[in-house]
């Protein structure tokens, strides 16, 4: 019997499954097709066997960790969300998934993860309490790097340097964005009728997060709450394919528990893995703070090592 295929993606809050867009569509997507996995929701992506979230481990492919890979793995495995889609509909669903990428994801980076007062008291803040010690000493700071990157790569020549400016025209382009997908919704269930296909994965991943969480400051969030036809369909995501996954009320008839469910427990060798977490944690805690300046080593009088103390008040500033 083949081993079955292994997931692993950010843990859900807020209602949702996981707080990570492109785990999000990935789950989304496996809930659509049906697809058999067994999903370990972790908040250490080192824990990952890619090292970085979502990887999906397959018995042929190996390990993959790119959003469109791993739905594509899935497809090639007869797990197809876009089975009954035409031509036309599958060349919509790639200038859409195109247009969430140049125009909605570059704002929900800037929203999460460059606005100052989103970034500090609810981003960082979620990520710093979620992530085990040591590692949430400096993977949220890490992370905050890796996406402000990835938005620089995304508007590519369109990169503005005045932040003022630049929030203005992400959000301007978001806001048009959600406006046009309200308008193409209309009054469907899903985007292409009654059965949801892969676009809506990737629609749903995006508003959902944006919806959903608790920020202390977001114009964009404001405006998509007022497209009720795209926060009803959000709601209703959760409610059917999500019913049992945190956050939407459990359905009064029993369910026979999904195939994907978080394993908790279930993990084997999870107390060999959990102190060799610590121990690598541990070291890597102390290169980091060797290399960043936080310690230091000087010659004592006695021509003895002699380590220098830890500023503590600078590392507790930099994580309030």
């Amino acid at each position: 019997m083949a081993a079955p295929m292994e997931l692993y993606c950010w843990k859900g809050d807020w209602g949702l499954p996981s707080v990570d867009v492109d785990c999000l569509a990935v789950l989304t997507y496996a809930r659509f097709s049906g697809a058999p996995l067994k999903v370990h929701k972790i908040t250490n992506p080192w824990r990952s066997p890619s090292g970085s979230l979502p990887a999906l481990t397959t018995e042929d492919s190996g390990v993959l960790s790119q959003t469109q890979a791993i739905i594509t793995h899935l497809r090639k495995q007869k797990y197809n969300a876009d089975y009954d889609l035409s031509a036309r509909q599958g060349a919509d669903t790639l200038a859409f998934v195109s247009l969430l990428e140049e125009k909605l994801l570059p704002a929900l980076i800037h929203t999460f993860w460059i606005d100052a007062k989103n970034y500090v008291e609810h981003t960082r803040k979620w990520y710093a309490e979620t992530i085990p010690f040591p590692f949430n000493f400096f993977l949220p700071n890490q992370m905050h790097r890796q996406h402000v990157t990835r938005l620089q790569l995304i508007r590519g020549d369109a990169w503005i340097e005045d932040e003022e400016e630049l929030e203005k025209e992400l959000y301007r382009e978001a806001q048009e964005c959600l406006s046009l997908l309200s308008h193409r919704l209309g009054t469907q269930k899903f985007f292409f009728g009654d059965s949801p296909a892969s676009l809506d994965a990737y629609i749903f991943s995006h508003l959902a997060l944006l919806l959903k969480a608790k920020l202390p400051s977001s114009k964009l969030q404001q405006h998509l709450k007022t497209l009720d036809n795209l926060c009803n369909y959000c709601i209703s995501i959760l409610s059917i394919y999500f019913a049992w996954d945190g956050g939407v009320s459990q359905p009064t008839s029993p369910r026979t528990a999904p195939a994907d469910a978080p394993d908790g427990e279930e993990e084997p060798h999870k107390r060999r893995n959990q102190i060799l977490s610590v121990a690598a944690g541990l070291v890597a805690m102390i290169g980091y703070a060797f290399l960043s300046g936080i310690i230091s080593i000087h010659a004592g009088s006695s021509g003895s090592a002699v380590i220098g103390r830890l500023d503590m008040e600078e590392e507790e500033e930099e994580e309030t």
